[in-house]
């Protein structure tokens, strides 16, 4: 008898090989369907695995940003671009210090074309949208989507993320951008109060994640097949995903910062060194269940300057309603919890509930609650491709007008 393929996480490889072949019939019946399934193709991109190739994301990501690929403008002129252009010597400096960000072992001459179509691709945006700021990171984002889709249709989307889920980092100041980083330590509090009171201790603030948030954590992972699973993830979702996956990976490095010098320098140069081996799919699983617990509607409450969550482009996108009238996702996770906590009672008693139930908050799941429950294509991840449908800006549900 021949040897056997070794198991991935209890699944045997030819096990795992037909998984991933239902979901890319799955991927071609939702793009192929009249109208084009988006739910479908969202759940798809946050389910275990995103999109798999790029080639399936050349397909999917236009539609998820409701770009019509039989209708692309013209590339840009590049001449009249950059002698018109303010902010062309800063592009410059930047896309030249991006070396790192393309695939190693690329052909310099390739490299280097994309460099140039990546600096057109951004002058481009700004140019058409006068209202859009430049800022230093913005090309992270940029030459993901370049090396993904290629030039014409990275134009295109990148023109569409800028003027929706990037808008906020794009404002002439960094306001908004503030406001948000300040939801990470809302969420880290909602989870896990001893982490937010050692890093509110510490003094070490939120700036360890700005360039997290503001590249889509392109900037900070090396890999970019990890980078693009990300972005699947994001593109999927509510503009505001990127600082709950932010709060995850925080938490889930608990034992590490508890560990650590309570001192900002020694916090912050921990935080800001992200690890490259993350699990990913368990991270991404994780803060879509924070999201339908703790969605961005109640983090707004809590956020200091009620004003100014006015002002953010996120918070005008119609937070999500978690529900069909027969099941409402936030009641079935809550169903889970009550039942899982039961459970947990019985086997241990009154020790138990009182470690549960340590330091309450008001609408708190606890942290049991939040780490225990994965949820992949579950309740949480439904309710997450919900919320993305609705908030989408108005031109999501018309698919191409």
């Amino acid at each position: 008898m021949g040897r056997q393929s070794p198991p991935r996480n209890g699944v045997g490889v030819h096990d795992f090989d037909a998984k991933k072949k239902r979901k890319v019939a799955e991927i071609y019946r939702a793009l192929n369907s009249d109208p084009i399934d988006v739910a479908t193709l969202r759940r798809m991109a946050i389910s275990e695995g995103g999109l798999l190739t790029n080639e399936i994301r050349c397909k999917v990501w236009p539609k998820l940003l409701s770009v019509n690929t039989d209708d692309l403008p013209p590339l840009p002129a590049r001449k009249e671009l950059r002698e018109d252009s303010k902010d062309y010597q800063q592009v410059l400096l930047d896309v030249r210090r991006s070396l790192r960000r393309f695939p190693p072992g690329m052909p310099d001459d390739q490299r280097e074309g994309l460099q140039e179509d990546l600096i057109d691709i951004i002058l481009h945006v700004l140019k058409c949208n006068p209202q859009l700021h430049y800022y230093q990171g913005y090309h992270d984002i940029v030459v993901t989507v370049l090396l993904v889709v290629g030039d014409r249709l990275a134009t295109a989307l990148v023109e569409k993320l800028s003027t929706h889920h990037l808008r906020d980092f794009m404002d002439p100041t960094m306001d908004n951008t503030k406001h948000i980083l300040n939801y990470l330590m809302l969420i880290i509090d909602q989870v896990n109060p001893e982490v937010h009171d050692f890093m509110q201790s510490a003094e070490v603030g939120t700036i360890f994640a700005l360039s997290w948030l503001i590249t889509w954590f392109g900037h900070v992972l090396s890999d970019l097949q990890h980078v693009v699973r990300l972005y699947d993830f994001f593109l999927a979702c509510h503009p505001l995903m990127p600082i709950y996956f932010a709060a995850v990976i925080v938490l889930h490095r608990e034992q590490e910062v508890l560990d650590c010098e309570c001192d900002m320098a020694s916090v912050h140069h921990l935080l800001s060194q992200i690890p490259q081996d993350l699990p990913y799919e368990s991270l991404i699983s994780k803060a879509g269940d924070l999201f339908v617990q703790f969605p961005p509607s109640e983090l707004a409450k809590e956020a200091a300057q009620a004003a100014q969550a006015e002002r953010t482009a996120a918070s005008t996108f119609k937070d999500f309603e978690l529900a069909s009238v027969q099941q409402r996702p936030d009641t079935v996770l809550r169903q889970r919890f009550r039942e899982r906590l039961r459970g947990e009672e019985r086997l241990r008693g009154e020790e138990r509930t009182k470690t549960i139930l340590t330091k309450p908050r008001t609408n708190r799941f606890v942290k049991l609650a939040v780490m225990g429950l994965t949820v992949a294509l579950g309740a949480a991840a439904l309710a997450v491709v919900k919320s993305a449908l609705e908030w989408a800006p108005k031109f999501e549900l018309q698919i191409f007008p």
